[in-house]
């Protein structure tokens, strides 16, 4: 079932998302806003101060030129357009100063002072007037190494006081525009950020309370291909596992239920009917009790084996040993029983093949397999049994005759209670336990066990199993 979520509302993830993101942009623009007016005031004065020296130190020699052709200052006192003309001259030369702007009034000849050699006016303040006096840049004039005056010239600062701030406003003013532009946009983004994610969030924590309340058919929609899908994905492999290990362990009691009831029943009924007097009390009669009973502890023992298996507690005692002479042991114990089954043993044991395992263990895994080819191997059948090194594992295969296993089914062999005709019948095999205990025992000893189609027209078993060296003995 895929999480339909419920009308909007709003995410605190996603109002925290929202003020943090709105916060950092708000911080950084308020930050580019200062730095860069500070730039362009700092950058703008500096420029101003430059272009003002480099053309009063124009004008200053054009004056001392035009001294040394005159010789004295008394022309321009007498004329002043020749002042306001010699200006224009010297620092607008070719085409003449702009129309308007900055750089025109940067250029105007009011802003200049010329003093004589001696300090008196010719053009400009008084030399009483201090306060004027004091906020001029002087050069000196100079014709031929000898200072013929001094020149005066306003800096930046007073002579550009309102046409620079009105210049900087505008900058300011477009600069604001911007961020206040970039402000909006950090707004949508992280409305729509905060919006998305929180949506996003809020769907994952609604299936998380919904998978903690037992309900494991929930999913999530898996869209896009980025870390929150992912863990969509991964949050549907959990749930898909979680309801597949619920529904495998409400089918594992009911097994065990049937299980238990089958022998339980037969006590019962048997045991009844003594007490009618339907059936004597006798050994025959109290020999099939014991094997009911008999039937019932294998039972419980194997189910306790398991336990401890998938619990880890599984009670090995690992050491060095020959895995090869155990399976050759245990296969010549049992020839007269394969023999009685109908079965003909044939095999091909290579060793010695040393691995680290517990002789008892090893026992009741080939126990195992011997009692799953014996109750599912149609005699006259055949059994063939191999071991082998193969670099750094030991191999055993393990295969039998007909009948064979679906291959659909090859899957399920090792789960508990499956028995591949689907019956309940006691009397095509055992428990369905003798696998699942197989399978246990080889992870116990680090290995592994895999069925397959088998060459005889029956099932094939691979196990494999960690080696050691030759001299694994003296280990």
């Amino acid at each position: 079932m895929i999480l339909r979520l419920p009308r909007p509302s709003l995410s605190r993830l996603g109002v925290k998302l929202f003020a943090i993101i709105l916060m950092v942009n708000v911080v950084i623009a308020a930050l580019v806003f200062l730095a860069v007016s500070r730039s362009l005031d700092r950058g703008f004065i500096d420029y101003l101060e430059t272009t003002q020296a480099s053309r009063a130190e124009t004008l200053a020699e054009g004056l001392g030129q035009e001294w040394g052709r005159r010789g004295d200052w008394q022309w321009l006192r007498d004329s002043p357009p020749a002042w306001r003309r010699l200006v224009r001259q010297q620092v607008w030369p070719g085409e003449g100063p702009p129309a308007h702007g900055i750089e025109r009034r940067l250029g105007d000849a009011r802003d200049f002072v010329l003093h004589d050699a001696e300090g008196l006016p010719v053009i400009g303040l008084p030399p009483d007037d201090e306060a004027m006096a004091a906020e001029l840049h002087w050069l000196p004039i100079e014709h031929d190494g000898e200072r013929v005056g001094t020149l005066g010239y306003r800096p930046p600062q007073q002579l550009m006081a309102r046409m620079d701030r009105i210049f900087l406003a505008r900058q300011q003013r477009n600069l604001g525009i911007i961020i206040a532009a970039l402000g909006v946009a950090s707004l949508l983004l992280a409305g729509g950020l905060a919006w998305w994610l929180g949506r996003r969030t809020r769907s994952m924590a609604l299936a998380t309370r919904r998978l903690t309340e037992g309900d494991y058919s929930i999913r999530l929609p898996e869209r896009g291909r980025d870390e929150l899908s992912r863990l969509a994905r991964d949050f549907n492999v959990l749930a898909a596992t979680l309801e597949a290990s619920r529904e495998a362990r409400a089918r594992w009691v009911s097994d065990i239920a049937h299980e238990l009831r089958t022998p339980l029943a037969v006590l019962r009924g048997e045991i009844e009917a003594m007490q009618d007097g339907i059936r004597p009390l006798n050994q025959d009669n109290l020999h099939s009790l014991f094997q009911e009973v008999g039937q019932l502890e294998r039972l419980v023992a194997d189910l306790r084996l398991l336990s401890q298996s998938d619990a880890g507690a599984l009670e090995v005692q690992m050491a060095p040993l020959d895995l090869a002479a155990s399976l050759r042991s245990r296969l010549d114990e049992a020839r007269g029983w394969l023999d009685d089954s109908g079965l003909a043993l044939s095999a091909d044991i290579e060793g010695p093949t040393w691995i680290r395992g517990d002789a008892r263990r090893l026992r009741q895994l080939w126990t195992n397999l011997l009692d799953n080819s014996c109750a599912y191997t149609t005699p006259p059948g055949r059994l063939a049994v191999g071991v082998a090194r193969d670099g750094e594992r030991v191999r055993v295969t393990w295969e039998d005759s007909a009948p064979g296993v679906p291959e659909a089914a090859l899957g399920q062999l090792t789960e508990r209670l499956y028995r591949v005709e689907g019956s309940r019948s006691r009397a095509s095999g055992g428990s369905g336990l003798g696998l699942s205990i197989a399978s246990a025992l080889v992870k116990t000893h680090g290995g592994s066990l895999e069925p397959s189609p088998s060459r005889l027209g029956g099932l094939c078993w691979t196990l494999e199993f960690p080696a050691l060296e030759d001299d694994g003995r003296s280990r």
